[in-house]
């Protein structure tokens, strides 16, 4: 009975292939690993066992085959304009300095300069805290005096 070893035989080609004409009937061929020296199948291009390449993959040149499918055929309609649409309509508009500290001075305690510099929900709350008890409203007094005319609010 002939028994196949794992070691190349004198039929081992320079590939590392082993052809195998006494071999049983029905066997398919088999060839050796040049990495690990393992029995693969001959067809295969890498080792089933180390997983390393053995043979180079048909129609390789050494340079890989990249196809690049772009069907894309919008163009940019992008046009930059600097409009801020997420603004409130009242922010950033200018208001005048002397304005807001006048209606501060006679009407803060009831919120006027909020609702001029349109913090309508600041001005309900001097309307009924009395100027958040004075403290708010003198703070208010001073913070507009510091402010540039016009300023943006």
């Amino acid at each position: 009975m002939d028994t196949q070893t794992n070691t190349p035989t004198e039929e081992q080609t320079s590939a590392g292939q082993v052809s195998q004409a006494n071999g049983y009937a029905g066997q398919t061929e088999t060839k050796f690993c040049k990495h690990c020296g393992g029995k693969i199948p001959k067809d295969a291009v890498v080792c089933t066992l180390c997983g390393r390449q053995v043979e180079s993959f048909a129609g390789s040149d050494g340079s890989p085959n990249i196809v690049i499918n772009n069907s894309n055929q919008s163009t940019n309609t992008n046009v930059n304009t600097n409009k801020n649409v997420n603004s409130n309509p009242l922010a950033g508009r200018p208001r005048n300095k002397w304005v807001a500290f006048f209606l501060c001075l006679f009407l803060g305690m009831v919120g006027a300069h909020k609702f001029y510099e349109g913090k309508i929900g600041m001005g309900i709350l001097y309307f009924f805290t009395f100027g958040l008890c004075f403290i708010g409203w003198i703070i208010d007094l001073i913070a507009i005096l510091g402010k540039p005319n016009p300023y943006y609010v």
